[in-house]
């Protein structure tokens, strides 16, 4: 071969090079032209390069591919200002494909590594999303609802004054509301085959450990239906007299009252239970 044709062959392939690095022309939706990983070795790139291929499969729905190549620049780059860049979108992108053990392992790096950085904050946040994303159905584990509820608590102390806290206290709330509400379904299952003292265990968790959710009313209703069905009618009087005080306004105290009264009872406190301890507390205020 000519020393010609040699130089050109050369020439040729610097050209290809160029183009697959994201230098050349956009497909017809206006995307970059991004390499090929399978022809050129990723080695052979700049971290911006990855990280813009990151961006780009983002931007295409394409977040386990995006994963991928922000964590080959933690691995080819791994101390510098572009490695710390790709690990926080590393976790968002594994979040965002819902692989959420390593979203939260690569949001739990960053927070190790950069503690001060501007966005360990939201490092914290996408580690309580990993747990709180997976919160749906009420009747199974609720395992998950509370390392949610850890996490969360710790986005709420850890950086009050962020954006992330506002949203954190929401989410919180909400979690904490759906373990009530796993409390509520267990008391009714029992109280429906009138094992009334399992039921009554249930709904004094509400009651006093969950006396902020909206599940609280319902649980004094069930706890005037389960103790009247006890024949414990003093009992039933104070839940009922709870229920007027907090919630006059709902459907459960007017069917508490409607109980009480059709057996000639008032909704008053009355005997000496632990519902009379909430009574004093949450009605005239005594705490101690």
């Amino acid at each position: 071969m000519s020393r010609l044709g040699s130089r050109k062959r050369v020439m040729t392939a610097v050209l290809v090079a160029a183009l697959l690095a994201g230098c050349g022309g956009r497909d017809g939706g206006g995307a970059r032209n991004f390499f090929n990983p399978e022809e050129i070795p990723l080695e052979s790139y700049s971290a911006e390069q990855i990280f813009e291929r990151g961006e780009f499969e983002l931007n295409r729905s394409r977040p386990d591919d995006a994963a991928f190549f922000f964590s080959e620049i933690e691995r080819l780059y791994p101390y510098s200002d572009w490695a710390r860049r790709a690990l926080i979108m590393q976790a968002f992108s594994y979040h965002r494909d819902q692989d959420y053990p390593n979203s939260r392992s690569a949001a739990q790096r960053f927070i190790d590594f950069y503690p001060e950085d501007d966005d360990a904050a939201y490092a914290q946040y996408l580690l309580a999303l990993s747990y709180y994303d997976q919160i749906d159905e009420v009747g199974r584990d609720q395992g998950l609802t509370f390392q949610a509820l850890q996490a969360l608590r710790e986005v709420i102390e850890r950086y009050p004054e962020s954006d992330y806290a506002r949203s954190a206290i929401l989410k919180f709330d909400l979690a904490f509301d759906h373990l009530a509400g796993k409390e509520m379904e267990i008391g009714r299952y029992y109280l429906r085959r009138n094992h009334y003292t399992a039921a009554i265990n249930r709904f004094r968790v509400v009651v006093e450990d969950f006396q902020t959710t909206t599940h609280t009313p319902e649980a004094l209703h069930r706890l005037v239906e389960a103790y009247l069905s006890l024949g414990l009618t003093q009992e039933a009087q104070t839940a009922g007299a709870i229920l007027g005080f907090n919630y006059r306004s709902t459907d459960w105290y007017e069917d508490s009252f409607a109980l009480l009264t059709g057996q000639g009872l008032t909704l008053e406190a009355a005997g000496d239970s632990w519902l009379r301890q909430v009574y004093r507390q949450t009605v005239k205020g005594e705490w101690l």
